[in-house]
């Protein structure tokens, strides 16, 4: 969309996202209106959208429910271009099926790949927060679109914990966290490490500190991208506590938390579980709202 257009385009939602998309909207000056969705007793969807819709429209949708909110988007994009908007944009806070980037058997999907070009056949723009890439350098060679911006939640969550913790110790529970716990850091003058991981099946692993790094008497802070079953972060609290550790916290940008894993963190002696809001939760202490907004009017609006 030119920078001249005098319309900056709409925020689309669901009902569940209405409040951080509208949040989204009037921060950028935007339309906000609510997709309708109408479940079939056979489980088939039907979606409503706004029988008018501007050129550019932003799609605010996480894909923390993939199987089936892929389903939506894929006919929400569809419905969208029917209706004539030319620019697409997923704003998707969390985007799923990141984090098999190779076949580790033979025959198995790498879903990333696979996802990322179904994403890119719908959308010309994907803005994330902290995706979950390993093996891949950027966003933009998982999700082949023109414009793919990655953001984190990594200084946002650290300056929530240096107003409420001093001396403090940055942890990531393996080395993947490395990226998020150094950038986190290095705005504090925090200590930081990461500890070594070995996975033996979804909930076993086994975990050990980094090797140069005291905790005794100190407040640690865990740091990760995303918490799932929360049994990483148990082991790990376990260690920092026979380490000495004063206190442990947790700060996650993705607050997955299945089942009973929050119950379970805090017995393991966790204090405080600090998340942002890329997936509601009762956990969420930060907004990305403004983080998010800034990229949007940097890559969507002047576009």
């Amino acid at each position: 969309m030119p920078a001249h257009d005098a319309t900056p385009g709409m925020v689309l939602s669901f009902e569940e996202d209405r409040e951080r998309a509208v949040s989204l909207a009037q921060t950028c000056g935007m339309a906000h209106a609510t997709v309708a969705r109408h479940r079939f007793p056979d489980g088939e969807i039907k979606l409503t959208l706004p029988a008018s819709l501007p050129p550019c429209v932003v799609l605010w949708r996480g894909l923390e429910y993939p199987n089936e909110r892929l389903t939506e988007i894929l006919l929400l994009a569809g419905a969208a271009r029917d209706l004539g908007v030319r620019k697409l944009t997923l704003l998707a806070p969390y985007l799923a099926y990141m984090r098999q980037d190779i076949a580790f058997s033979p025959g198995e999907a790498v879903s990333q790949r696979i996802v990322g070009r179904f994403l890119a056949g719908l959308f010309d723009a994907v803005v994330t927060v902290d995706p979950h890439l390993h093996r891949v350098a950027t966003l933009q060679e998982a999700v082949p679109v023109p414009v793919a911006v990655a953001l984190s939640g990594a200084p946002v969550l650290a300056a929530h914990v240096a107003q409420r913790r001093s001396d403090v110790v940055l942890i990531g529970p393996d080395e993947e966290a490395m990226q998020w716990v150094e950038q986190a850091a290095a705005g504090h003058g925090w200590a930081y490490g990461v500890c070594r991981k070995v996975r033996h099946g979804d909930r076993n692993v086994s975990i050990a500190l980094p090797e140069d790094l005291d905790v005794d008497g100190r407040a640690v802070v865990l740091m990760d991208d995303v918490a799932s079953s929360g049994h990483t972060l148990v082991k790990t609290s376990h260690a920092l506590f026979q380490a000495g550790a004063r206190s442990v916290d947790v700060a996650v940008t993705h607050a997955l938390f299945a089942g009973d894993a929050v119950e379970r963190i805090r017995e393991a002696g966790v204090a405080e579980i600090w998340s942002t809001d890329c997936i509601p939760h009762a956990t969420n202490a930060v907004s990305m709202v403004p983080t998010l907004a800034r990229a949007l009017q940097a890559h969507h609006l002047n576009a």
